[in-house]
């Protein structure tokens, strides 16, 4: 009897353990009804329609799973964490014990290249000191990043070997609704996992994407499960080829609950390319500002049928408007690729630089036109836009658009367009600061910064205004 009953109190005991264990694990579970980043991986070119009735993806999984690899991200040196154990708290009264932790994050790649590109996402690396790449054979590297694009959430990073497995790119234009899709990568730390599923639709804007200027959105949907660890891992066709890199999931728990979101390959390429010449991204505008077409606003305007983007207005020194384009017309196709959302074209004209020539085909006044326009960049020229770095300070410079400016009230200024372990980061900047002056004296440009620290000694005081308005100082220390 006495045996029983300490049976009995073990398995209430355990019951206790597991209860409190699963409290613990839900603190840590996205309990908000909204879109969940899902921590995925990536992978060039084939035809993606598989025959009527076919169903085995072995060619396909067999072809990309070696070209899909485990991305650890780690922030920091390890730091004192609290933590508990009810069984010894119950009996000892002690709930608050330090242990070292490592702050890392884990998520997916996608090997594009045999001498070590791995394309993943932005939000996987971000902010990272240091990056490890766990390859599908469990070889270890450190990777390098080549560069990060807040807005696209796409990133590059480098490791050094050869011979690697890797994924050929696909083509995104030819992607269709209903075809079959797999996901690879890395979901809840277990390695190489396949999935699969159908696109179930294109140019999705979900508004997850925060960071960057004028975000790109327009995702491939589908059905296929991706979970937290899948985020810059591949979407790809059933012949193995890349369309898309994993990078969000719709769900109201932080795990799958039926759809998920992949940036399309062709996005992906251009990003990549422009990494690998430039450093950086050679984002391309076409001048406008656009509004989606529904059926109350077909009716106020006369037009016959609810399709293309309307024109609210075009930039003075935009593209667009130097083509003749004009507030009113209604955009129907760019390149021969119809346009029905401002996600698409967002989409389309994302995959050119600035100084591409695009066929764009409109309405006026119920006549169909159609006019030649070069795309520019955000500072209205066609002309390349490099990022600055300076390895003393941890940063990378970027020019301010003259509409941010204005709309934030300051005349003059340069953006921190991405920050590594170095003194901004350690004094408490963020990515998307714009530094207007240091130590009162007005900041231009990055030359202006440059020049201003070359000259300072001990300490600065730097000013300046989140893209959110929000104004603030920080004292940086020059000296080791």
């Amino acid at each position: 009897m006495k045996s029983n009953i300490k049976l009995f109190l073990i398995a209430i005991g355990a019951a206790f353990v597991g209860g409190l264990s699963a409290v613990k694990f839900s603190q840590h579970t996205d309990s908000k009804n909204s879109i969940a980043r899902a921590q995925s991986t990536p992978v060039q070119y084939v035809n993606n329609m598989p025959a009527a009735g076919e169903m085995d993806f072995t060619v396909a999984a067999e072809h990309t799973v070696p070209g899909v690899v485990h991305v650890k991200t780690i922030y920091g040196e390890n730091q004192n964490v609290n933590y508990f154990n009810p069984f010894e708290d119950l009996f000892f009264g002690n709930p608050n014990r330090g242990m070292q932790r490592e702050m890392a994050a884990t998520g997916s790649g996608v090997i594009i290249s045999d001498d070590g590109y791995i394309v993943t996402n932005n939000h996987v690396v971000a902010n990272g000191e240091k990056i490890e790449i766990t390859l599908n054979n469990n070889e270890k590297f450190e990777a390098k990043v080549i560069g990060t694009d807040p807005s696209t959430d796409l990133a590059l990073v480098k490791i050094e070997s050869k011979g690697l497995p890797y994924i050929p790119y696909g083509n995104s234009d030819d992607v269709k609704i209903g075809q079959w899709v797999l996901a690879v990568g890395n979901p809840m730390e277990l390695n190489s996992t396949v999935t699969a599923g159908i696109v179930s639709a294109k140019a999705r804007n979900i508004n997850i994407i925060q960071g960057g200027t004028a975000p790109i959105e327009s995702f491939i949907q589908t059905d296929a499960a991706v979970n937290p660890g899948n985020s810059g891992g591949a979407l790809v066709n059933t012949r193995g080829e890349l369309i898309g890199i994993n990078t969000a999931i719709a769900s109201n728990t932080g795990s799958y609950s039926g759809y998920s979101f992949a940036v399309p390959v062709n996005i992906v390429r251009k990003v990549v390319n422009d990494f690998m010449e430039f450093g950086n991204v050679q984002r391309a505008f076409l001048g406008i500002v656009s509004k989606e077409l529904d059926a109350d606003l077909a009716k106020e305007k006369n037009l016959d049928e609810v399709k293309g983007v309307y024109i609210q207005g075009t930039s003075e020194d935009g593209g667009a408007a130097e083509a003749g384009l004009k507030p009113g017309d209604v955009v129907l196709k760019i390149d021969g690729r119809e346009i029905n959302s401002t996600a698409a074209l967002l989409e389309t004209v994302g995959s050119h630089r600035p100084g591409d020539r695009v066929k764009v085909s409109y309405l006026r006044n119920g006549d169909l036109k159609e006019s030649i326009v070069t795309l520019k960049n955000k500072m209205g020229t066609t002309t390349v836009v490099k990022n600055e770095t300076f390895e003393l300070l941890g940063a990378k410079f970027s020019p301010v658009e003259q509409g941010e400016l204005k709309r934030l009230g300051v005349s003059s200024g340069v953006k921190i367009s991405a920050l590594s372990a170095g003194k901004l980061r350690s004094s408490g900047l963020k990515e998307g600061f714009i530094i207007t002056g240091i130590d009162r004296q007005p900041i231009s440009g990055t030359s202006d910064v440059q020049a201003i620290l070359k000259e300072k000694k001990g300490g600065v005081l730097i000013e300046g205004i989140y893209p959110n308005g929000l104004r603030a100082w920080y004292g940086v220390g020059l000296d080791d």
